[in-house]
């Protein structure tokens, strides 16, 4: 995986079920417009929200719409359940798996990584380190990560830590190995790329998927000035859809473009009337 990926929203109906039919457009959409991979069942996507069955099917629909390779989501709190996801996201087409720490309980950065490296030894298809602290409590030590680096079934990285530093000796102690280094915040994209990230997966580009895959872009063409700039661009908006409002502001964002996020599912809330004027007018400002 390379390039810019969104962790893809699920639309849910009036009634809190997953609506198919604006799922399969919603991929449609990001296609189109230029992403390069697609995350379902990742954070923005509500995952921990979603029953077993209604993940596996996610998968399957995004998988079997999706003209661009599937990283999907499959991490659980326990071994046996992550396992399970992997392997019923292999069945449903994915090309890899993004696994997030372990979270409820803590666990030190040696059972971290055993547990990937048992995991990446069982999985069908490729597994992806998810480090995402805000939600885990648990950062993925730059060091674990270079171990697990040269594993012939670990594919990289995804470092929503926002520390650009982590980012930086992750991008180093890896670079010999074939490895991607993702970055998960859409408001350092560019720095992140500038670091030796590979790409990006980010919630931004739910909303703006042609202006976050443009940041890489510019980028990959050596349009470094031009790349930072652009992201410049885009950070009030990252900012309110990821720190501030969250899920509900990020459907909210994306149905201001009338992109089909559909409802969000509780205990979420939608965002007031207020608050979704204000966030498409941060989106009209970043188109």
């Amino acid at each position: 995986m390379q390039g810019t990926g969104p962790p893809l929203v699920t639309p849910f109906d009036e009634t809190g079920d997953v609506d198919e039919a604006a799922l399969r457009a919603l991929v449609d959409r990001v296609t189109d417009a230029g992403v390069d991979f697609i995350v379902p069942c990742g954070s923005n996507s509500e995952a921990p929200l979603l029953t077993p069955v209604e993940r596996r099917h996610v998968v399957e629909v995004v998988a079997d719409r999706s003209e661009v390779p599937v990283l999907a989501g499959t991490g659980q709190p326990g071994y046996r359940e992550t396992l399970a996801d992997t392997e019923a996201a292999a069945a449903a087409g994915a090309d890899a798996a993004l696994v997030v720490t372990p979270y409820y309980f803590r666990h030190d950065q040696s059972a971290l990584a055993s547990y990937y490296r048992d995991l990446a030894d069982e999985s069908p298809i490729p597994i992806y380190l998810y480090s995402v602290p805000k939600y885990t409590e648990t950062a993925l030590d730059p060091r674990t990560v270079e171990s697990l680096a040269t594993h012939p079934n670990v594919g990289g990285i995804k470092d929503s830590s926002g520390n650009l530093e982590r980012l930086q000796r992750t991008a180093a102690l890896t670079e010999d190995a074939d490895f991607a280094v993702l970055v998960g915040s859409g408001s350092i994209y560019a720095a992140g790329l500038d670091h030796g990230a590979d790409g990006g997966v980010l919630a931004l580009a739910n909303v703006v998927p042609e202006r976050a895959s443009e940041v890489y872009e510019r980028h990959a063409a050596g349009d470094d000035d031009g790349a930072r700039a652009l992201n410049r661009s885009l950070v009030e908006l990252n900012r309110a859809v990821t720190g501030r409002y969250g899920v509900p502001g990020l459907k909210a964002a994306m149905r201001s473009r009338s992109l089909p996020a559909g409802h969000v599912r509780r205990p979420f809330r939608p965002v007031d009337d207020a608050t979704a004027t204000e966030l498409a007018e941060l989106v009209e400002a970043a188109r």
